[in-house]
């Protein structure tokens, strides 16, 4: 069983690298960004 788990491991690491998944979570910002902190001191 542990040789199977390797392959399995090394399996989806491998495929991992070649196609990552897409996580949105990685691509959007959360909160107000830094032009909006510049527009709010300059009030």
């Amino acid at each position: 069983m542990g040789r199977w788990a390797l392959i399995t491991r090394l399996a989806s690491a491998f495929r991992e690298f070649v196609a990552p998944r897409y996580r949105p979570e990685l691509h959007y910002m959360r909160g107000p960004g830094p032009a909006c902190a510049r527009r709010m001191r300059t009030r």
